[in-house]
């Protein structure tokens, strides 16, 4: 099961406001996809894609220091990002209280570029039809049945550990990666050229 952060890990978004406008302010790494990463951010983020951040931690690490905000959605892809960098020795990262979610709430500044679905919504219109066809087809193919009852088993199984395979699978998919701009090179030069 994920851990979530501890309270000493959270930011809440006044706080963060106010640390990104005095001179120490932290490194800022967005962990959505590039899609939605590109529909809003926070000014200065970095987009380093949670499925990019898990493969390449370790030499992630080497170009950050502890005073990193982890930012995605509403946290948890985020809480996942804390745990995996500190498995490489990089404790003490903190996770943006309820992501852009509550970054957008309070009106704070935000960049906006071209509106794209929330990977969340992604899932939900994927479950929803997939629930939805099965059952519906399964008055013609009464086996169709156990397709849904697959994806309900999924959904509890992601709720239980707050991780999502549908979720991942469909950070892949091209819609949700607009021009493949997660290099690793490029983040790590971009990382060091910002430090």
């Amino acid at each position: 099961m994920t851990s979530t952060p501890t309270e000493a890990r959270i930011l809440d978004v006044q706080t963060l406001k106010e640390r990104l406008a005095s001179d120490d302010a932290p490194r800022l790494l967005d962990v959505r996809t590039p899609a939605e990463f590109e529909t809003a951010h926070i000014p200065g983020a970095y987009n380093v894609p949670l499925d990019t951040l898990r493969e390449h931690r370790a030499e992630l690490r080497r170009h950050l220091d502890e005073d990193v905000v982890l930012v995605c959605r509403s946290g948890a892809r985020a809480t996942q990002a804390e745990k995996a960098l500190a498995e490489v020795g990089l404790p003490g990262l903190r996770v943006l209280d309820g992501g852009m979610v509550s970054w957008e709430n309070a009106g704070a500044p935000v960049n906006r570029g071209r509106k794209t679905w929330e990977l969340e919504r992604q899932v939900r219109l994927v479950a929803g039809s997939l629930v939805a066809a099965s059952v519906l087809s399964s008055a013609a193919v009464p086996k169709l049945k156990w397709l849904a009852a697959g994806v309900g088993t999924g959904l509890v199984g992601a709720a239980v550990t707050n991780t999502c395979a549908m979720g991942t699978a469909l950070s892949k998919m091209p819609w949700n990666r607009p021009n493949e701009n997660t290099d690793i090179d490029e983040v790590v030069k971009a990382l060091t050229e910002g430090a």
